[in-house]
């Protein structure tokens, strides 16, 4: 696959900060999960990340765990490609499910420190890197210790094999729990924290975190803001043949929709349905409007997306321009079609 020309008329690229640390990540990125080194082959991962990086993107996301380390092997591949200068560009990549590496499970698997330390070497030996920027304890693993959690992240960081650490899909008791042995040990605590957030999915980013943002200045690179299509519209009249959860090979997807359950799934859809005209009164597409209403919260530092093609770079960088359009009064029109606002916010207003 051979990356289209960049369009022109396309918006130039934001940065955030990354919680209340100094560094810069692109307000969109780009991620390898259940593609990059899985469904896309290899020239497809070299075109979207060429892509992407020529759009202004200088943060790429991967995880051990993606297409059985396959995922990290190709994007690391791709900067040596390409030529990238290291210092313009934030990787990261995950720990936990590291049970594919070796012949007993028992040890590749959680947030042991023999765990987080060999996955981290063996991490970016894949990438072929000397570190990435930003390391995530993939879930939480509640078996193991916090104290040998946080002190393992922070034998990482002062190895210079990673610069920051945080979180993926923890709770916020969790995270609290991390910061408060990191305070008392005199350690780092977790900037950033990576939870799922899109309009259907809002209690946990808009709610249960809010305490983190203000007492730990706990930044958020989110992922699937377009719940893995849904937000399109691209499943308004069923299940298209060419689209993710048509698919059988992976899993997690095969039938998500159906295990999802038949109410709750129609709920989604009418949702989406009614956000059409919406979109069509901005002239966006719905993915853009989904996109856009994700990075119009101030609290995410960076929204991370998927995406097959150049094409499909070049369409979530669209959604750029919309976040101004996005105002007080459209805001208010989705939240009433949406229903989900956490309690908490619907009590100060």
């Amino acid at each position: 696959m051979v990356a289209t020309a960049k369009p022109e008329g396309l918006p130039p690229m934001t940065y955030r900060f990354l919680g209340r640390s100094g560094l810069q990540v692109s307000s969109i990125s780009l991620g390898g999960w259940l593609t990059y080194g899985g469904h896309v082959d290899r020239e497809g991962t070299y075109a979207c990340m060429k892509a992407a990086y020529d759009c202004g993107v200088n943060f790429f996301d991967c995880a051990e765990a993606y297409a059985g380390g396959e995922s990290e092997k190709v994007m690391g591949e791709a900067i040596k490609k390409f030529g990238w200068n290291r210092n313009d560009l934030v990787i990261s990549t995950k720990i936990y499910w590291g049970q594919a590496y070796g012949n007993n499970p028992a040890n590749n698997l959680g947030l042991s420190r023999k765990h987080i330390v060999e996955g981290v070497n063996a991490a970016l030996k894949r990438l072929d890197l000397e570190y990435v920027d930003l390391i995530y304890a993939h879930r939480a693993d509640r078996k193991t210790p916090m104290e040998e959690v946080v002190r393992a992240f922070n034998h990482i960081i002062d190895s210079g094999k990673a610069f920051y650490w945080g979180t993926s899909e923890w709770t916020a008791v969790e995270i609290a729990e991390a910061w408060r042995v990191a305070d008392r040990l005199g350690l780092i605590g977790p900037l950033m924290e990576q939870p799922a957030y899109h309009m259907l999915n809002r209690q946990k980013v808009e709610g249960d975190y809010e305490i983190l943002y203000r007492e730990h200045g706990l930044g958020l690179t989110i992922f699937s803001p377009l719940y893995q299509g849904i937000l399109s519209g691209k499943y308004k009249n069923g299940i298209p043949d060419d689209s993710r959860f048509a698919q059988t090979q992976v899993a997690f997807i095969a039938g998500y929709w159906k295990r999802t359950g038949k109410e709750v799934w129609e709920g989604y859809i009418e949702k989406v349905n009614k956000l059409e005209p919406i979109a069509d009164r901005l002239g966006v597409k719905q993915s853009a409007l989904a996109l856009a209403w994700v990075l119009k919260n101030d609290r995410v530092s960076s929204a991370i997306t998927g995406a097959s093609s150049s094409q499909q770079v070049y369409e979530n960088i669209k959604a750029l321009a919309v976040v101004d359009q996005l105002t007080p009064e459209i805001m208010a029109e989705i939240d009433e079609i949406l229903n989900n606002k956490p309690p908490a916010l619907v009590e100060r207003e």
